[in-house]
């Protein structure tokens, strides 16, 4: 249930992002004034000093009557010339001169200015005491300043902190207001949710479980294939409890300079514990929380390593009362170093598995909602195998294909072009395909799809296709009808049968073979070889693991069985290859003339779905439009243009089109 209450518990007010990053950067700002004011008091002093004159210099434009002011101060002597001291100095163009002090010019200057040719006016200067102090005073203050902004603020952020801040954390931290995100908005999780629901309990009311003495995991680590909703169950956790909630991603810890990735760390940490209650995310933790090997493996002092250790030692100094409870995501939990899933720090693994068939179904009509959908459409027929992100994927670009197509609403179609668009990639109408390779991509894909009807334990056929689409010539497209935990031998069998069917049609109808059978080779291949080592289906074997074993800390998989095994492995997987391949090539002989009519329909019309191919089977004939036929309508509508009116059929003033006078 969405909560709107505002919890009762004080917390600490947090500033805005905005005005918190504003304050960081004014150390930056007043470094820039401080370098503005340094290079204006130079250019300042550079053009006081440009019109500099020595003593002797003076004495002599004095006695040849170019003087026409002087102003006479303890330190210097700033004087004026006059029209013919200027014109007799060209290249300098300033009236005004300063001359360089020189105390054995004072003692007789008066006489001096009063035998110069022309007469000179001349005062002593008033006494400036000023100027003098701030010319040492301001250099001063601008070195202290720039020495407290740079280097002392910045070493109170912590190691690395210096210069750049580069210890402090880069993580997000949404507050209560900005996350929107509750239970409601995820579906197809059902287990994990309630595997998680005492954790909202325990920040919402905390006293509840000290009572008892109860004690809450300190940490929750999610894992689960990519885009099943790690990171949206622990935003809705943090939404369902009204906490802030702190996100940060593995790699946003390591950076090129030592002890930066701990420093983050313990910022982390501390601002957590100051904003608590609150959930710290850790989202791809595996960047940083893989197993630790010896030294010669993986480096006896690397960055990731204290980074690592640096999480281990912050989650074994929380105390119940904290109420931080710090969640991580990761799609390898299988390589995490044990000391980080061990009780006390991770103690609690949620599995987020792909969802079902009724959890596709939720999360497709969860955006779904933010779609005009159209009467047609029938979600379950969307959602086979899919995860939660490929749904959103899906529906976004049925909107985006509805949109192009100037259409009012999301109809079937589009949601089955969005499908194949997510899974197989976009159609290729416009690339150019031999007829050669078009009729060898027909037997093969009418060989797939004879070999996948005529298998009952093999999945249902749903459409087959010789429309180029992502890196595919042509595809068969199976719609599975339930959700497969486990695979039986026979399905085995059968999935490997349908994968040599095009090989097979290739070889009988075109009498060559190509490389179109390279995934297909490649599919069977691995069916086979997991049947024998792994899932222990081989007579001769028996129920005996043969799989590769990865090192625990040496970071390398090896086999341990010998190598007679090893070609026993080997004869066993050809084997059920040849066993498959047998089965696969006597269904097509003893169906030529079926598979001929799906080439030849495949030819004509180039997609088939299922109920076609089923009437095609049974003898039947399809009265859909060509492909060539579409094409030609398209071009005529293009081309013919509007009928033009006559004379009496043109609408009088006051009549409108269609009515009858």
């Amino acid at each position: 249930m969405k909560m709107n209450e505002k919890k009762k518990t004080a917390t600490k007010p947090t500033l805005p992002q905005n005005i918190a990053s504003r304050q960081k950067n004014k150390p930056f700002q007043w470094l820039l004034f401080i370098m503005a004011a340094v290079v204006i008091i130079s250019l300042l002093q550079n053009l006081n000093h440009k019109n500099e004159i020595t003593s002797d210099e003076f004495l002599k434009y004095l006695s040849e009557g170019k003087v026409e002011s002087l102003e006479i101060g303890d330190t210097s002597i700033i004087g004026k010339f006059n029209e013919a001291g200027v014109t007799s100095r060209p290249e300098k163009a300033s009236k005004t001169f300063t001359v360089v002090y020189r105390p054995d010019i004072l003692g007789n200057l008066v006489p001096k200015i009063e035998a110069s040719p022309s007469p000179v006016k001349w005062t002593f200067a008033k006494p400036q005491w000023i100027g003098p102090l701030l010319s040492w005073i301001v250099p001063l203050v601008i070195m202290i300043a720039f020495f407290y902004f740079v280097f002392v603020r910045n070493v109170k952020s912590g190691p690395g902190g210096m210069l750049m801040s580069f210890g402090r954390s880069k993580h997000k931290m949404h507050g209560k207001e900005q996350i929107k995100v509750t239970f409601n908005d995820v579906a197809g999780i059902d287990e994990a949710k309630e595997e998680v629901a005492e954790i909202i309990e325990f920040l919402k009311h905390p006293k509840k479980f000290q009572k008892i003495g109860g004690r809450i995991p300190r940490g929750i680590l999610l894992v689960g294939p990519p885009g099943c909703g790690k990171t949206l169950l622990a935003k809705a956790i943090a939404g369902q409890a009204n906490v802030p909630f702190f996100s940060i991603s593995g790699s946003d810890f390591v950076e090129m300079f030592v002890g930066v990735g701990a420093s983050r760390v313990r910022d982390l940490f501390t601002t957590a514990k100051e904003n608590s209650p609150c959930i710290i995310f850790l989202d791809e933790i595996d960047a940083i929380g893989k197993k630790r090997g010896p030294g010669f493996v993986s480096g006896g002092h690397d960055e990731r390593e204290q980074t690592l250790n640096a999480i281990l030692v912050e989650m074994d100094g929380f105390d119940t009362n904290d109420q931080v409870i710090v969640m991580a995501a990761t799609n390898r939990g299988d390589i995490l170093d044990t000391a980080l899933t061990r009780p006390g720090r991770f103690d609690r693994q949620v599995f987020v598995p792909l969802p079902d068939v009724k959890g596709r179904t939720a999360i497709l009509k969860i955006h779904a909602k933010k779609v005009k959908m159209g009467p047609d459409v029938d979600l379950e027929r969307v959602t086979p195998m899919f995860s939660g992100a490929d749904l959103e994927a899906i529906i976004n670009e049925a909107a985006i294909a509805a949109t192009m197509d100037n259409k009012d609403f999301v109809e079937m179609e589009d949601l089955e072009e969005a499908r194949d668009k997510v899974r197989w990639g976009r159609k290729k109408r416009s690339r150019q395909i031999d007829q050669v390779d078009k009729k060898l991509t027909a037997y093969h894909e009418a060989g797939h799809t004879l070999v996948q009807s005529m298998l009952k334990d093999a999945d249902p056929l749903h459409k087959v296709s010789i429309i180029p689409r992502g890196p595919y010539g042509g595809a068969t497209f199976s719609l599975p009808e339930k959700d497969r935990t486990h695979y039986t031998r026979k399905y085995c069998i059968a999935q490997m049968e349908v994968s040599f069917g095009g090989r097979i049609a290739e070889e009988i109808f075109c009498d060559d073979i190509s490389s179109g059978a390279q995934s297909d080779i490649q599919m069977a291949t691995s069916i086979a070889r997991e049947m024998v080592q792994t899932w222990g289906m081989s007579p001769t074997l028996g129920p005996v693991d043969f799989s590769a074993k990865q090192q625990e800390y040496f970071g390398m998989s090896g086999q341990e069985y010998s190598q007679k095994t090893a070609e026993v492995i080997d004869a066993e997987v050809k084997k059920l290859i040849d066993e498959a391949y047998n089965g696969a090539k006597g269904i097509i002989e003893n169906n030529r003339e079926k598979l001929q009519a799906i080439a030849d329909a495949l030819l004509k019309y180039e997609t088939l779905d299922a109920s076609e191919v089923k009437i095609i089977l049974e003898g039947g004939t399809l009265s859909k439009p060509t492909v060539g036929d579409l094409l030609k309508a398209e071009q005529e509508k293009q081309t013919t243009p509007p009928p033009i009116p006559t004379e009496n059929q043109e609408n009088k003033p006051g009549e409108t089109a269609g009515e009858n006078k």
